[in-house]
């Protein structure tokens, strides 16, 4: 028995030795109460030097490697390693959690800061990305991630004078965060030439945006904003690690071993060489300071803490000392003092006193050291090397006494002989060497039989034998001291031993689990006086068992606090404390040993709160003790609730094997049929494997539940209501305090807790996400905020929600075993209690996490299997009910009493005002008073109880009950035989509802002429039901065995039951009386039939694979059907009874002709012409429709036909019910579906006038009945059905702007791609051959020309400082949609376009910029409510949803002033496609590109996700919030539409149901509106309008517009609807169409564009005005009463945008774009003069000298030239096949060149007139051309080429210039050029697949403009021939910028997009003189 039960006696930590000084920094701090906290090992210390005292935090279950104190330095936060980290705040005073915060960080949390006011806490991780987290601790809550680096990060800081930002750094970085809204953005500090790029180990931020940082050289880095702006050389000789910033000034430790003081501006103070002190020594490092006033405490790498008082700086105080690097594996005690001696691979042994809790004595040895021994008069002790030597000293001046090697691997183990003679040393060779001490340690004797390396030693009492264990687990015996081995076990039996540290014998067997041969106990030592044994493992847990203990699997008690292996354990020499010392983290433990007797005394600390539950009892032989289980309990613990499909995986199963059968659905299949039902009743309750589920709603209605259903029962009425919103089984239901609303919770993968109203049972909250497989408890807390529930995974998840919010507050394990119950605090919102098996806990909230604390039983009894739970009248006391009938009566967490209740278990408990009800197995409901004194009455349910009004009746007398609850004057009880029982406080019992027992329910079968059914069920009873109003049982017979099939005679007085022996009787159907029983099968007998008309036979199907057909009349069998291959599942009559339709298991169609059985081949086109009495089957070609897409995974179980052959119903596996039109053929025929029972329907039936269908559930073991509803008849109810699995092909057309949006790939900027294809090498990369004349220093040569022509020679040259942008032409309007609006009263538009969000004066045209987003923006919206005026969001191109910064982002901005409000950082990878705003305008609604289109909800304001869900497989183009609604939206797309309804945290969204018009087809929807009474309209790509009532189609507005509706309005103010579409302009027509509120009148508007197509985007609408944005980027001002049209904005339609050029002397320029047209702008007037439509993709534009003519070249290699006065062709010509690339006037007007991408430059005269003669060209051009640049003087031209190379040319005559003197003579006109050693420094580093496309320097000659494929513009000085050259960066384009131009006077530059088709225009801001 010894090891049954764990040792009564108890360990508790008492000190510490040592100090995590390694791979750490940071970690050491006083306390406001000037305690120190810091850490070692997996425990948090706080100690008090005043006290020597120490206090411990041991919520950790792994190595803390990190620590912050809270500004009010009373709360610490720590972080650990692990594979599921998590930090924990705890206060330092009473070393409790209060918060935990966990499921974010992997590997490990390396970096801690609380911010200024203590309300928020960073945390970085050890994962591959370092993620930063930042959390609001106190509610366990991450507000925002991001990547952090791809390095390691070492330190982070908030900024204490700004909000919201942070500091990091760490290897080769520093980063400089921002927190806004969730989304945590970084920018790297820029280290420029001020100091050298290297690692930063800590940092610290002061006021004026200035950190400073420790460097790895020593250096202190000062930054300002994010720039270095100087250093402070040799602040220390090394490494910074640590950096701690006080009100005095900061304080600087590093690996110098110094430590500095500065003051506030970082001036020095003093400096502090600890090296230098007393205490010191070389290679000392510092890894931690901190300074408070006069003293600073300094951590060291070595475990040291020192304590410095300012003005003694040379006498540090040593506070704290421990074994630093390498292993610790030596410990020994003293065998007479209370000391203790470690040696480790730091080489040192230290003695420590285990009294004064402090070093004594330390000695470095030569070598590391493995372990350690003293002798018995406690003079020598011996000390075992890694080099195989030993050494022996004097313990009291620790002087060597001999040095011994005679080995050379490492000695483990040493011990003295009990009479001190010997010295047994145990070596790593696998050899005992023995050793004499008085004969100064000669060898004696060795010992050899080991084949392995020697572990434990120990000797025998009487110093004559040796025992031995080693590696292999094998344990010896030697004779001493000769070393001779025994082998004979009788010698050995006697023996006693003076220690016990060996791990294996029969004495310590119970140490090692049942079944494990693993090795990873390290040390063992026994305790003979107390009988007890610790253990040290690898798992750093110290066990204490009972010794001996010979049985495996012996019960312990257990300790944390070491992190990895704990190496070694000794008892101290009087047994007062037990040692222990870990490996890794070099740390001593010193615990206290609390025997039995004073474990009374000691009571306050056995419920050490911690995470890793810290002295359990528990061991793995948990149940080795246990009485056996009740069988109920039993049974429902091996209940299994996992699903082979889950509901939720259905969508995309369904996927998968679509794409299998693409090509099997040719077929036009029918509709779904016009008959609906709806469920009318269900006879069941679930009450054999749920407790407490049964409960009076506020108006005194019954709610219970059974299969998928929640139930609300009226028992004045005997209806029901049901709430159908689960989709499997409730496993659990609780009431809210004030009774009106009900929590259930269910089955599934990912198992949701629904919230729902009893009175209109609406969902008010869905939570899911949390728990795993299924949800077995919940519970309301008193206040009604906050629900607790407890998942079946195997560690029985506790969570804690605000069920409002759906936001998980707390999450933790449970417990290992089942948790039958969860009970929320009454008093107190944050504990609550679970139970279950063996299993009572006591929990209470910190953070994200609960902390558990087990009852503790103590004498009082043992832990048992608790089934319910209740508290008391104080938040102290609670009360559970055992498996055993006991109540335990619990204060706090001790059970205080426990009082007889029951025979059994007692199930259900409840409390009331003035006492308790209970309620058990025995059947009976006792009352209690209110300390459990006395039982007051007793009520034992039986029969003669029963009141005459119940609806049915008891089986059996004493039911077991699960469930009770009081109201309403009286006890409602609900038992496992599934009955509702009311019972009277008077006596009385009155019975409600019942339903099947446990065992599944298959056989049912429906009276011929009454509404009244059978069903009979393994739980071998038959049943009659009645299915009028009155709903009740009406009889029950029980059977010898379960059935599975039932039938009624055609005249209804007989009824036939098949059952499971092979069996079946007959009996009266009025009586249950039996007529005639046979027994012919041995196998079940599955279904049964009388034959039609007079009933004369009667088959019976058996899983045999026979039927049998009986001749009723005479009761003789007359034939037997033979040839099923496989069990017979169903048979079916014709009506003349001459033929029996068969099917089996093997999925076969057999017909048989009766009475003789013979079977008969018909052919299945027959088969419809016969006319059956009754069709049950599922196979044929009738009914090929009825299986679905997923036919693999799923069964048809059950079907049945009415009877006027219209509707099959059918019941399947995954618990659907389903109605189709008949016959069903073609596969995947459509249906309507409904969910109610939970897993599978095993019958359906319906009546005999089909006024109602009756399905039963399996497993479910209820019966339904549900009322058919004709068509036509159904009142305009939403049918709760769903529509077929496949949608229908055809989508309502082809459309190629539609097709367009659905297939452009969106990528973000930092991946884009050259444009050009340009081969070769880049520029920077090209060696550059050393140039002939290096001209002498001085130089008698005339000075060089300048490089460029100048126009303002005689001013004072000024550099251009910065570009602003000033003007953008352009929008979005291709691609995106309803993203113009009206803001201002309609003064302002805001729209966008490339990267930035605009906002435009429509009187001025003046504009301002949003430019916050770092790609491309596609989506926009306003926010319509008032107290958010001016808000916008806006979406944008991203690329994976990693939360880092190329991650797809919403900004949410105000438009006036542009800031920045929130950016939220999504989900949706690859981007945002739609945003809209709440009616409150506090929520935001987003849409994503990923490919399930997710769709998301946000509190933009704080940056939270509320809600996200998968939304379509296909792409959703626009989804919306209704205009009054903050739940309700709206999505649109390919082939869909979907109404969604936020309850909580959940998505619920319902398709479209088209089946109510004809010929409805669901198409792709492109736009929404909206209307009163729930009205939604959408536009289809037809041009359609479908008009929606909440999600069913009430009709369609056919042809609203010519072409797709792809854009809809809704005014808030007067309801009327703007629809923009793709139309062709005519007399009736228009795109733009104004409708009034219900979409039944219209008036249409034309667009005076003069486009062939107008194909509108955007509709808004202000006051009398209509905002629209067209396809072709314009954006037009339409006013209502006189249909005039504004253009207000012009843009490009199609990119790129190639051909660019300045006026040479005004402020216009020309574009020319492969839209084929070419335009003309005005900067000053800010419009487009003029347009000019060439009928052919442009691609360069070109002004003569004098800005009369223009050249324009085209991509089919024409030119064309135009007078610019009158806009006539001047001249045109096409020598080129291939684009023209670029064209030139030359300076003197003379020639025009005109360079292709055939490789050419052709030279025009133009003084010869307009006939354009080429008069030469320029030959060997490598590559196509992209740039030409004429010189001055017009004699040369300079090209550059696609393959990086430039090349100058003469002119005219064409001819190659080689020689560098001449060229470097050139003076040119312009510069266009991107290659040239000139321009060399605009190549950047990034350009592997990116080119920079064009570049223009300035007319004044000092500036250059480029613009690149990153979309980045750059201004950098000219010439710049160093690499990479210094630049600034101007972002807004998209990627692309395809060409860029100063005006003249170097005004503005105006640039060019590619992929944006827009044109920017920046001021330049020139340097003042």
């Amino acid at each position: 028995m010894a090891a049954r039960s764990a040792p009564n006696c108890h360990l508790r930590l008492e000190w510490v030795y040592g100090y995590r000084g390694h791979q750490c920094r940071n970690n050491l701090y006083y306390t406001a109460a000037k305690e120190i906290v810091y850490f070692v090992a997996g425990v948090g210390v706080v100690y008090s030097p005043r006290e020597h005292r120490q206090k411990f935090y041991r919520g950790h279950s792994d190595d803390i490697i990190s620590l912050a104190l809270h500004p009010e330095r009373v709360l610490v936060a720590t972080g650990q390693v692990g594979k599921e980290p998590y930090i924990c705040v705890w206060d330092s005073y009473t070393v409790q959690t209060i918060s935990v915060l966990k499921d974010v960080h992997t590997h490990g949390i390396a970096c801690l800061a609380f911010d200024l006011d203590g309300q928020r806490l960073v945390s970085v991780g050890l994962d591959s990305k370092n993620a930063v987290c930042v959390w609001d601790w106190k509610r366990g809550k991450m507000l925002s991630m991001a990547p952090g680096h791809t390095d390691r990060i070492f330190d982070i800081s908030w900024d204490l004078y700004q909000p919201n930002k942070l500091v990091s750094c760490g290897v080769k970085h520093i980063k400089f965060w921002s927190l806004c809204g969730n989304a945590l953005t970084p920018k790297r500090g820029v280290f420029g030439k001020t100091g050298d790029l290297q690692t930063i180990l800590c940092l610290a931020c002061a006021r004026d945006e200035l950190t400073y940082s420790g460097a790895l050289n020593g250096d202190i880095y000062v930054w300002k904003g994010i720039n270095l702006i100087r250093t402070i050389q040799g602040a220390h000789t090394a490494g910074i690690f640590s950096m701690n910033a006080c009100e005095e000034g900061f304080a600087t430790g590093g690996r110098d071993g110094c430590i500095r003081l500065w003051d506030l501006t970082f001036k020095p103070i003093t400096v502090i060489d600890l090296r230098e002190t007393d205490q010191g020594y070389k290679g000392l490092s510092v890894r931690s300071v901190c300074w408070r006033g006069d003293h600073i405490l300094v951590g060291t790498q070595d475990s040291e803490i020192f304590e410095i008082v300012v003005h003694e700086r040379n006498k540090p105080f040593l506070i704290m000392q421990g074994h630093c690097e390498g292993e610790l594996w030596a410990l020994a005690v003293h065998p007479t003092k209370p000391l203790a001696v470690t040696g480790s691979d730091d080489r040192s042994v230290r003695i420590w006193s285990l009294v004064d809790h402090a070093l004594i004595a330390r000695c470095n040895m030569e070598e590391p050291i493995r372990c350690a021994a003293v002798n018995v008069d406690g003079i020598h002790l011996a000390l075992g090397m890694k080099d195989g030597s030993f050494t022996v000293l004097r313990v009291r001046d620790m002087t060597e006494v001999v040095h011994i090697k005679d080995r050379k691997e490492a000695i483990h183990e040493l011990k003295y002989s009990p009479d001190g003679t010997y010295l047994a040393v145990g070596c790593n060779d696998s050899s005992v060497d023995i050793y004499g001490v008085a004969q100064r340690y000669k060898k004696l004797g060795e010992c050899v039989g080991s084949l392995s390396f020697i572990t434990h030693l120990d000797w025998s009492s009487d110093s004559r034998y040796l025992q031995t264990n080693d590696g292999n687990g094998k344990r010896l015996f030697y004779r001493m001291p000769g070393g001779k081995e025994v082998t004979n076990k009788e010698e050995i039996k006697g023996v006693h031993w003076a220690s016990w540290t060996c791990v294996s014998g029969l004495e310590v067997n119970g140490i090692w689990p049942k079944y494990s041969d693993i090795n990873d106990i390290n040390s063992v030592d026994g305790n003979y006086i107390g009988q007890v044994l610790v253990t040290a493992d690898d798992y750093g847990i110290i066990k204490l068992f009972r010794y001996p203990c010979l049985r495996k699997g012996a019960k312990f008690k257990k300790y944390i606090g070491h992190s990895a292996h704990v190496t070694n354990v000794r008892w101290s020499h009087d047994y007062q404390w037990v040692i222990s010392i870990g490996g890794a983290d070099h740390s001593v433990f010193q615990w206290k040993f609390i025997p039995e007797r004073k474990l009374k005394d000691a009571l306050h600390i056995a419920p050490q709160e911690s995470l890793a539950d810290s002295n359990s009892d528990e061991s793995d032989s948990d149940l080795s003790d246990v009485p056996e289980l009740d069988s109920e309990i039993e049974q429902e613990t091996q209940l299994t609730y996992r699903r082979q499909v889950y509901k939720e995986d259905l969508p995309q199963l369904k996927e998968q094997y679509k794409e299998k059968q693409k090509s099997g659905t040719s077929k036009r299949r029918e509709r779904a049929p016009g008959n609906s039902i709806r469920l009318h009743f269900v006879h069941g309750y679930r009450g054999y494997d749920c407790r407490s589920n049964l409960f009076y709603t506020q108006i005194g209605e019954i709610v219970y539940h059974v299969a998928a259903v929640g139930v609300i029962y009226n028992r004045q009425q005997n209806t029901q209501r049901f709430y159908l919103g689960h989709d499997d089984d409730i496993l659990c239901l609780a009431l809210h305090p004030l009774k009106d609303y009900v929590a259930t919770g269910q089955v599934g993968r990912d198992p949701s807790i629904h919230i729902w109203d009893t009175e209109t049972i609406k969902p008010l909250s869905v939570l899911k996400g949390c728990h795993q497989y299924g949800i077995c408890a919940v519970d309301f807390s008193a206040d009604g905020k906050r629900l607790a529930s407890v998942g079946i995974d195997d560690s029985h998840t506790i969570v804690l929600w605000d069920w409002k919010k759906g936001e998980k507050l707390s999450i933790t394990r449970g417990s290992k075993d089942k948790i039958f119950v969860v009970k929320m605090n009454p008093y107190v919102p944050d504990k609550l209690i679970t139970a279950g098996i063996k299993h009572v806990k006591f929990w209470r909230r910190a953070g994200g996490g609960l902390i558990g604390r087990k009852g503790y039983v103590g004498t009082l009894g043992k832990n048992d299997t608790m089934m319910c739970a209740v508290y008391g009248w104080t938040e102290e006391m609670a009360f559970s009910g055992t498996s055993t009938g006991d109540v335990c009566i619990w204060r706090d967490v001790f059970l205080v009493k426990t009082v007889k209740a029951h025979d059994g278990p007692v199930f259900s408990m409840h409390a009331l005002e003035k006492g308790f009800v209970t309620g058990g197995k025995d059947g009976v409901v006792a009352l209690w008073d209110d300390s459990f004194e006395r039982c007051l009455k007793t009520y034992a349910i039986k029969r003669a109880a029963l009141a005459p009004g119940s609806k049915g009746l008891l089986l059996e007398d004493n039911p077991s009950i699960r469930a009770i609850s009081l109201g309403h004057g009286h006890i409602l009880v609900g038992t496992k035989n599934g009955e509702i029982l009311e019972v009277d406080k008077s006596g009385p019992i009155t019975l409600l509802v019942q339903g099947h027992m446990e065992g599944e329910v298959w056989g049912l079968a429906t009276h011929p002429y009454l509404p009244i059914c059978a069903t009979v069920s393994d739980d071998k009873t038959l049943r009659i039901w009645d299915l009028s109003p009155s709903h009740c049982m009406l009889a029950v017979r029980k059977l010898k065995k379960g059935g599975r099939c039932c039938c009624f005679s055609p005249d209804g007085k007989a009824l036939a039951v098949g059952l499971n022996d092979g069996s079946f009787l007959m009996a009266n159907a009025d009586t249950l009386e039996d007529l005639v029983s046979f027994h012919h099968r041995k196998d079940i007998i599955s279904d049964i039939r009388f034959s039609p008309g007079s009933g004369k036979y009667l088959a019976v199907a058996s899983h045999d694979s026979f039927i049998d057909i009986y001749n009723v009349m005479s009761s003789k069998r007359v034939g037997i059907c033979k040839g099923a291959t496989s069990y017979i599942t169903h048979v079916d009559w014709d009506i003349r009874g001459k033929l029996l339709q068969v099917n089996t298991g093997a999925k076969e169609q057999l017909f048989f002709e009766a009475p003789r059985g013979k079977k008969q081949t018909i052919p299945s086109v027959e088969v419809e012409k016969i006319c059956w009495a009754s069709w049950t089957s599922v196979l044929g070609l009738c009914c090929e429709g009825i299986w679905p897409v997923i036919g693999e995974v799923t069964d048809i179980t059950a079907s049945c036909l009415t009877s006027d052959k219209m509707v099959l119903a059918t019941g399947d596996d995954l618990g659907f019910v389903k109605l189709f039109r008949y016959p069903a053929k073609g596969k995947f025929g459509k249906f309507k579906r409904y969910v109610a029972h939970s897993t599978h329907v095993t019958n359906v039936r319906w009546t005999y006038d089909d006024s109602m269908l009756v399905t039963l559930g399996g497993a479910d073991m209820s019966l339904m009945v549900w009322t058919n509803e004709m068509e036509g008849y159904q009142e305009k109810r939403p049918c709760d059905s769903e529509e077929s699995d496949t949608d229908s092909e055809e989508d309502g057309g082809y459309d190629s702007d539609v097709t367009r949006e659905n297939e452009i790939s969106y990528t973000i900027r930092a991946l884009s791609t050259n444009i050009r294809p340009m081969f070769g090498v880049k520029p920077h990369l090209q060696q550059k051959e050393p140039s002939v004349d290096e001209r002498p220093p001085v130089s008698r040569a005339p000075p060089r020309p300048e490089k460029l022509q100048t126009n303002n020679v005689g001013k004072k040259k000024k550099p251009i400082e910065d570009l602003v942008l000033e003007l953008v032409f352009g929008y979005r309007g291709r691609d995106c949609r309803n993203n113009v609006h009206y803001l201002n009263d309609g003064d302002d538009i805001i729209y966008h376009t490339a990267s930035v969000g605009i906002l435009h004066n429509v009187a001025t045209g003046t504009q301002s910029f949003y430019q916050e987003h770092n790609d491309d923006i596609l989506c926009l919206t306003v926010n319509q409510h008032p107290k958010f005026i001016n808000i916008v969001a806006t979406g944008q191109v991203g690329d994976l949803a990693d939360m880092s910064a190329t991650a797809p982002s919403i900004h949410i901005w105000d438009a006036v002033n542009k800031q920045t409000l929130s950016i939220l950082r999504c989900y949706h990878s690859k981007g945002v496609c739609s945003v809209s705003f709440s009616a409150t305008g506090k929520l935001l609604l987003s849409v994503g590109l990923d490919p399930e289109h997710t769709v998301t909800i946000w509190r933009w304001q704080e940056g939270t996700k509320i809600a996200s869900r998968a939304g379509h497989n296909q792409r959703i183009f626009v989804a919306e919030f209704r205009p009054d609604s903050d739940s309700q939206f709206v999505s649109v797309g390919v082939k869909h539409v979907k109404f969604w309804t936020l309850a909580g945290r959940a998505l619920l969204s319902k398709k479209g149901l088209l089946s109510t018009v004809e010929d409805a087809r669901m198409q792709t929807m492109l736009a929404v509106a909206f209307g009163a009474n729930n009205l939604t309209f959408t536009g289809t790509i037809s041009g359609d309008v479908c008009v929606w009532k909440d999600h069913i189609l009430c009709r369609i507005v056919a042809r609203a517009h010519n072409g797709p509706v792809f854009a809809m309005y809704t005014t808030l103010r007067d309801g009327l609807i703007v629809t923009g579409g793709k139309e062709r302009p005519s007399k009736e027509g228009g795109a733009v169409k104004l409708w009034d509120q219900e979409l039944r009148r219209c008036r249409a508007f034309r667009l005076e564009t003069g486009q062939v197509t107008d194909c509108v985007r955007s509709v808004c609408r202000g006051k009398g005005k209509i905002l629209v944005g067209t396809r072709n980027a314009e954006i037009i001002e339409v006013g209502e009463k006189n249909a005039a049209c504004n253009i207000l904005v012009n843009g490009h339609v199609d990119g790129p945008i190639w051909g660019l050029v300045t006026h040479p002397s005004r402020d216009f320029f020309l574009s020319a774009a492969e839209d084929g047209t070419v335009r003309l702008w005005d900067i000053a007037d800010k419009k487009m003069l003029n347009k000019v439509n060439l009928g052919h993709a442009a691609r360069t534009v070109c002004y003569s000298p004098e800005g009369d003519m223009v050249a324009i070249g085209m991509k089919n290699g024409e030119f064309i030239i135009l007078l610019v006065s009158s806009l006539k062709i001047w001249g045109k010509k096409r020598d080129r096949r291939c684009a023209v690339h670029d064209i030139r006037f030359s300076p003197d007007s003379r020639f025009l060149a005109v360079g292709s991408s055939e490789n050419s430059v052709d030279f025009y005269d133009l003084t010869l007139g307009p006939t354009l003669t080429r008069i030469s060209y320029c030959r060997d051009i490598p590559s196509f051309v992209i740039q030409m640049d004429f010189s001055a003087d017009s004699r040369y031209l300079q090209v550059s080429t696609g393959c990086y190379k430039r090349h100058v040319y003469e002119v005219p005559s064409g001819k190659p210039v080689t020689d560098q003197a001449t060229m470097d003579r050139i003076t040119w006109a312009t510069w266009t050029s991107i290659l040239g050693d000139e321009v060399m420094g605009i190549w950047s580093r990034h350009t592997e697949k990116a080119n920079v496309n064009c570049a223009c320097v300035s007319h004044s000659g000092i500036s250059l403009v480029t613009g690149d494929d990153f979309g980045m513009v750059k201004l950098f000085d000219f010439p710049c021939p160093e690499k990479f050259a210094k630049h600034k960066r101007f972002f807004g384009h998209s990627p692309h910028v395809t060409n860029i131009r100063f005006t003249s006077g170097d005004r503005h530059v105006v640039s060019a997009g590619g992929d944006d088709c827009s044109l920017f225009v920046w001021k330049c801001v020139h340097m003042p003189h």
